[in-house]
């Protein structure tokens, strides 16, 4: 061979051996083990906030990375344990890179609404509550309703009031904006208060909770945020499961008509680019009794109520980079009373049920439907990220037939109806500011909400309040020092609203008291402000301050209704705009895990219902509401843990001549402790007892006939058990015990005090027992 082909070959064997390198070089290999250094299958691998895939039965993990740029975010999580986050520059790839979990008592949640992206609970500069699908499926075989979930478990949010609506089960004082997977179902136009019951919670993967004033997402968030997300389908999941869930509910000391029953089915699956999830429920409550066994008052009550659920949801992965995904969520929960109330005497004798017929429509929410189309792309333009997603939801709220109306002629049933459409544009551009890790996230929301209140028999109480919202938003994350993150962003809110001409209800026969009114547009505009820094280097001391805004057009629909011009001019309101400011922390150190906060919530132009010649009225004052939340809890052993949580919130209005007042009870709820002890035993067994406390609140006086204004009624503390037992027979088949009130109390729930109201005296049920058999394959 000549000396000038030996060159050439070895000129040519290097360069292979460059290229198979530089080959190497980008292609990522890790393995993952636990803590006693043993391999974890199934582990959950992200790339820059992309789901990429899971670890194989031996803890590696192989991926091209060709498409991602140096260096790389890979986060690594698995349940039970802390995820894993690590930054690897791609020209310093060696294989494999070794990764070990450490076992927590506490799971490393992932929230998507905080930010508008996913992002670890640890960098969020704000407080927030998160409940997993063990936490809800634990309180769902104790009970189903979502309010009483929501209300047993979150701190700052008021307790359940025991009836189909969620009036006066404020967050932090202050209304809060419910959605499903971003969709917005509270109706703020015209507050109906049955937002928090529109899902079932058997399709709920998680609950997040984010509380205080945010500008992230628009109108109605002035308390917070509460984002039911729906299941997903892992990687790894089958090509066909499902679940199977039976249940049986009564009240064991007095079971007469108590009987209720359960059945739920689900479907999924994953095959080649698609996954699946579809799932049907139906429940049926009974008739409820108190402590002595006599039946509850059935003013917007649960008794003999039937709710229905059903779900779908599909996913199409296009390629590596870009998917889409489908879903629809139909919800229905109305009363079919056997039992009519009869009134009884505030602070003396309680609203009882009697048998009899309750004339008129079932009451309740007889329809919600959300549909959504979401499309994600990732390296739309270099590494930025889109989302897409096109919504339609569609709701009604019934409310119980009247005899006599106050504010109409004669009897009536009335109906809130709401249809909203909307489009949401989120993008995310990661970027380096120096030696800065930085990211912006930005975007649109339109929304479009047609809300209505009229009669079932035609007559128009609350005209078609058709408002278009146009809002850019914008937020911007720098993480400096690798540990201290600031967060801070804007939202424009450019909102209109459009009522055509339109005749107030008529108050006596042939029209006597209506007054025409001129329609015409309102016009909301404002911009709204956050900004955060969290610190989260030591697990011992991980603190956060915040500042944040919130928009809110509140009962527009109470102001329209109770015109009394011609002109609507005359009834033009301001947006609540709401300032939101909080310090607190998270703690870890060896068996406990401790959070707290303080926060001081401000608006030059608060909502308050009031009593007015026995009408409640909007009365927008100044206000402040403020108050602190604790929580604790302790891994004691592998066997037992405890923990609990207080929540207290006060707030006060600042009247024209400078004096302060107690905001009333449908805004401020008393204060509020949690505990729970869970035991289990051995991987079969699982006891957890629940303590639920609401203590007193006594603020305000009654007239020199005694009697309170509406809503200002004094609150005496209350004392719930709840339990929950489970028993997994084997991998496929769990029996459960759920039992509510464990102890029978005899006791009014906190509405049914604050309300001062005759029909609303009503007792809380007594003991009721759940029997639950499920079946998974």
């Amino acid at each position: 061979m000549s000396k000038h082909s030996c060159i050439n070959k070895a000129v040519a064997t290097g360069l292979l051996l460059l290229a198979a390198n530089s080959s190497f070089a980008q292609r990522l290999e890790l393995l993952i083990l636990n803590e006693k250094a043993s391999p974890v299958s199934n582990a959950n691998i992200s790339i820059n906030n992309k789901k990429i895939g899971y670890s194989n039965v031996n803890g590696l993990f192989q991926y091209d990375v060709t498409q991602f740029s140096s260096p790389l975010q890979v986060q690594v999580s698995y349940t039970g344990y802390a995820s894993l986050q690590k930054t690897i520059a791609t020209d310093t790839l060696r294989s494999p890179i070794q990764l070990s979990f450490q076992r927590i008592t506490n799971l490393d949640e992932v929230i998507v609404t905080a930010g508008r992206k996913p992002e670890h609970i640890s960098t969020v500069p704000s407080s927030i509550s998160i409940l997993n699908s063990q936490e809800i499926a634990a309180q769902s075989q104790i009970n189903t309703n979502l309010s009483s979930i929501l209300g047993n478990t979150i701190p700052g949010l008021g307790t359940s009031t025991n009836k189909a609506t969620n009036s006066g089960q404020t967050l932090r004082g202050r209304a809060v904006l419910v959605l499903i997977d971003g969709i917005p179902q509270s109706t703020p136009l015209m507050n109906g208060a049955r937002d928090l019951r529109t899902i079932d919670p058997s399709v709920i993967e998680r609950v997040e909770v984010i509380k205080g004033a945010t500008s992230i997402y628009g109108n109605g968030s002035a308390g917070g945020i509460i984002n039911y997300i729906t299941r997903n389908n892992a990687h790894g999941a089958p090509a066909f499961g499902g679940t199977t869930s039976l249940r049986t509910t009564i009240n064991p000391f007095h079971s007469s008509e108590t009987m209720g029953y359960r059945a739920a089915q689900s479907f999924y699956g994953r095959k080649n680019k698609f996954d699946y999830s579809v799932s049907g429920s139906v429940d049926y409550a009974g008739l409820q009794r108190d402590s002595d066994g006599i039946p509850l008052g059935q003013t917007d009550g649960l008794s003999n109520s039937y709710q229905y659920n059903a779900f779908v949801k599909v996913g199409y992965t296009i390629d590596e980079t870009s998917s889409l995904m489908a879903v629809y969520n139909f919800y229905n929960s109305t009363q079919h009373a056997k039992y009519i109330s009869k009134t009884g005497v505030y602070g003396e004798t309680p609203t009882i049920g009697v048998k009899g017929e309750d004339p008129g429509r079932p009451a309740g929410t007889p329809y919600n439907h959300n549909a959504m189309l979401t499309y994600t792309k990732t390296g739309i333009f270099g590494q930025t990220s889109l989302q897409a997603s096109a919504y339609y939801n569609t709701f009604r709220s019934m409310n119980r037939y009247v005899e006599s109306g106050t504010a109409w002629y004669g009897p009536g049933q009335t109906q809130i109806n709401s249809e909203k459409k909307g489009l949401r544009l989120n993008l995310n551009t990661p970027f380096r500011l120096g030696n800065v890790q930085s990211e912006v996230t930005y975007g649109l929301d339109l929304l479009n909400d047609v809300t209505d209140q009229n009669l079932v028999d035609g007559r128009i109480y609350i005209p078609d309040m058709n408002m278009i919202n146009v809002a850019p938003y914008a937020q911007l994350r720098m993480d400096f020092f690798e540990n201290l993150i600031f967060k801070g962003g804007v939202r424009y809110e450019n909102a209109t609203v459009k009522i055509k001409d339109f005749n107030t209800i008529a108050s006596g026969p042939n029209g006597e008291g209506s007054i025409p009114v001129t329609g015409g547009k309102i016009p909301y505009k404002g911009a709204t402000f956050n900004a955060g820094l969290r610190y989260n280097k030591y697990d011992l001391f991980n603190p956060f301050v915040s500042f944040s805004q919130g928009f809110a057009i509140n009962e527009l629909g109470r102001i329209v209704r109770r015109a009394t011009d011609n002109d609507l001019d005359s009834i033009k309101t301001d947006p609540i705009i709401t300032n939101n400011y909080e310090i607190g922390f998270s703690s870890n150190y060896s068996i406990f895990n401790l959070s707290a906060s303080y926060f001081y919530s401000t608006s030059k132009m608060g909502v308050e219902l009031v009593d007015v010649g026995g009408y409640l009225i909007p009365q927008r004052l100044p206000e402040r509401v403020y108050g602190y939340e604790v929580a604790l809890n302790a891994r004691i052993s592998p066997e037992w843990t405890i923990g609990g949580t207080y929540a207290y919130v006060e707030g006060k209005s600042k009247q024209d001549d400078g004096t302060k007042t107690y905001l009333n009870g449908s805004r401020i709820a008393p204060p509020k402790a949690t505990g729970y002890l869970y035991f289990t035993p051995n991987h079969a067994w699982n006891f957890q007892l629940f303590w639920v406390h609401t203590g007193n609140r006594d603020r305000f006086e009654p007239n020199a006939k005694g009697v309170y204004k509406t809503s200002e009624g004094p609150v005496r503390d209350v004392n719930l058990f709840n339990l929950n037992v489970g028993y997994k027979v084997n991998k496929s088949w769990s029996l459960g015990l759920g039992v509510e009130n464990l102890l029978n109390a005899d006791y009014y729930p906190v509405l049914s005090q604050y309300r001062a109201f005759n029909a609303d005296y009503v007792k809380g049920p007594g003991t009721t027992a759940s029997f639950n058999i499920n079946y998974k394959f």
